[in-house]
């Protein structure tokens, strides 16, 4: 099994970010985990590029859970290579195929009226991108927990919080977990990817507890890239962190 980390640079509202997609492959398969935003499948392909994978022949991709810049690049990609295998968990996929209302849009249209005004303008664009999303169907759900049998060696681990279905991964032989966005990295540190929209915030901080008990020498993040050190530590003090605040 070889992992690799992508450095994917999308503009949004003005503002430059880095997303971190991860691919893993092996002799049979190449396995892209979630594809950032609509518009952004230049980007990707050029991240394959950088890493000396051939975009073509991408086998499947995983969505581990349906916010917009996890799959807003889903349908491209699907168009773009029509024999792409789609996963995701059974909790994600009435969201990605259209079948149930995303969860983030439902979020912001509960909270519209209770916005400052200066706020309603940029509210009422993130609803319209996520009504815009198109629906793609989900040829097969993982488990939300445990072995991944397309990919043995990689450890499914259900971490919800920021959404019920959020999925991390954790593969054994190189001790790296793949959060997704069960945390983020920010100015260096470990953090709750937008705590103030976080769907249940204490089943997050329990998600960043069951992180912490994996053994870990990387831990990579889809916002803020790798971090290397004092990898249980630093979840550890971050769970207690919010737990007293």
């Amino acid at each position: 099994m070889q992992l690799h980390t992508l450095t994917v640079p999308v503009l949004q509202n003005n503002v430059e970010q880095l997303l971190h997609p991860v691919v893993l492959q092996t002799k049979q398969q190449l396995i892209l985990i979630d594809c950032g935003y609509a518009g952004a499948l230049t980007q990707l392909k050029t991240a394959f590029t950088e890493k000396h994978l051939a975009f073509s022949q991408l086998t499947g991709i995983l969505i581990t859970h349906h916010d917009i810049d996890h799959l807003g690049a889903l349908k491209e990609l699907k168009e773009l290579l029509p024999s792409l295998k789609v996963y995701a968990t059974a909790i994600e996929k009435p969201y990605i195929n259209g079948s149930k209302k995303s969860l983030r849009q439902q979020q912001a249209e509960d909270m519209f009226d209770r916005m400052p005004p200066e706020y309603k303008a940029w509210a009422s664009a993130f609803i319209a991108a996520h009504q815009a999303i198109a629906p793609v169907e989900v040829d097969e759900t993982v488990p939300l927990q445990g072995p991944w049998p397309l990919l043995p060696g990689v450890e499914i681990i259900h971490t919800p919080g920021h959404m019920p279905g959020h999925i991390s991964f954790y593969i054994p032989s190189i001790q790296t977990i793949i959060t997704s966005d069960a945390v983020v990295i920010e100015k260096g540190e470990l953090n709750i990817a937008n705590p103030q929209f976080t769907l249940d915030l204490e089943e997050a901080v329990n998600s960043i507890d069951k992180l912490a008990s994996y053994p870990a020498k990387q831990l990579i993040c889809y916002h803020g890239g790798m971090l290397t050190e004092n990898i249980s530590q630093q979840l550890q003090a971050l769970a207690i962190r919010y737990r007293l605040s």
